[in-house]
């Protein structure tokens, strides 16, 4: 990991709100904060943002108007005014832009300042989720709004799209990251062995999310071999044996009595016969094909659908997805000792994977709670001296 000292550090000193030995938390907008980091500073990126339209997590007021107003709960838009006072609405949180548009617009941006300070052989993992267009809009909420209270006001999907459509805005963000200059990897399926039931009758449950891997180059950092999954019978790998089953007892798929003839598992070994391609036999590793990409000696590539649990959580924070994700794309795609960052810190998720793995973690966060809660999470897993 570098830094490059052109952006003076000082920079940072008035956004931290805490560090404590590998744990770093720093308080304010994802992108304000981002552009004061230096460059090529950040290894690794796992982040989930706020989802377009989902939840407003209550970090707007009002500035400014008449005290005893009572201002008009359908204004409340990051820069919008009262229309009964000169009162203007302030609400840095992601999530609640008016169209999807200025949603991915906004990301982009944020995304464009963590390509900087990611180091060139750096890599990102973005968890988005997906949302159906309504014909509301969703209903104004009298009063202010509640942390993490669902169906906020403000998205309104169905200027673009007719009613019950399924937006796509995690792929509306990945290609326009990509087209922004973001390597687009994988879109990896995280798919729910618990999801929350849904009480839709006319389309399927939603029983996923998405986790992209985007790079600021083609050459990044990735080590496959520590989310790798273990072979059920590793001695089995080199294809001389078959495990059970019909056939057990046959090595290469070929049988005892076949063997005592002559006959291996690439042709009989007496005869012109050994160059003709053997046949896949149900069990056996060693020929070409899928089988064969299975059977390294240290587990088989996961592939990009993830079947992970979500976890239960009894914090502040609603929507913090499970320390499972981070694990895995930490474990890949950040160095050993490398530096961590999540510009959308929440509860803190992604920084208690990368410090149970020996990273150093950077987190932002525009909430001083959630902030104070990854603390009081994190503190068991701290070195005494830095709780």
């Amino acid at each position: 990991m570098t830094a490059n000292s052109s952006r003076p550090a000082e920079g940072m000193a008035r956004y931290e709100y805490h560090q404590a030995g590998p744990l770093t938390l720093y308080l304010g907008d994802a992108q304000r904060v981002l552009a004061a980091m230096p460059d090529a500073s950040v290894d690794c990126v796992v982040t989930s943002p706020p989802f377009w339209g989902l939840r407003d997590y209550g970090t707007g007021h009002w500035t400014g108007g008449k005290p005893n107003c009572a201002h008009d709960a359908g204004c409340r838009i990051d820069g919008g005014s009262c229309r009964r006072c000169p009162a203007v609405w302030s609400d840095p949180q992601y999530g609640l832009e008016p169209t999807v548009g200025d949603y991915v617009d906004r990301l982009v941006a944020v995304f464009t300042q963590v390509r900087r300070v990611l180091t060139p052989q750096g890599t990102c993992w973005l968890n988005l989720g997906d949302s159906y267009s309504s014909a509301s809009g969703g209903a104004p909420k009298a009063g202010r709004p509640q942390p993490g209270g669902l169906r906020p006001a403000r998205p309104r999907a169905q200027d673009a799209l007719a009613p019950k459509n399924l937006i796509g805005v995690p792929w509306r963000v990945a290609f326009a990251l990509q087209a922004s200059g973001w390597w687009l990897r994988n879109a990896v399926i995280w798919s729910k062995t618990n999801p929350m039931p849904e009480s839709v009758r006319d389309r399927l449950s939603t029983t996923y999310e998405l986790l992209f891997l985007l790079t600021p180059s083609d050459r990044y950092y990735f080590d496959l071999d520590p989310i790798r999954i273990p072979l059920a019978r590793p001695e089995a790998a080199d294809g001389s044996r078959v495990i059970g089953g019909a056939r057990k007892g046959a090595t290469g798929g070929i049988g005892a009595t076949a063997r005592r003839r002559g006959a291996t598992a690439y042709g009989n070994k007496y005869t012109l016969a050994s160059a003709a391609e053997p046949r896949a036999a149900a069990g056996n590793l060693k020929p070409l094909g899928h089988a064969h990409t299975a059977a390294h000696p240290r587990g088989r590539n996961p592939g990009d659908v993830w079947r992970i649990a979500t976890r239960p959580y009894r914090g502040a924070h609603v929507a913090p997805f499970p320390v499972d994700l981070p694990l895995r794309a930490i474990a890949a795609g950040c160095p050993p000792e490398g530096v961590v960052l999540d510009p959308f810190s929440g509860a803190g998720t992604t920084a208690l994977a990368a410090v149970q793995l020996g990273r150093r973690y950077v987190g932002i966060d525009i909430a001083a709670r959630f902030h104070q809660e990854a603390i009081d999470r994190l503190r068991p897993h701290l070195p005494r001296e830095a709780g």
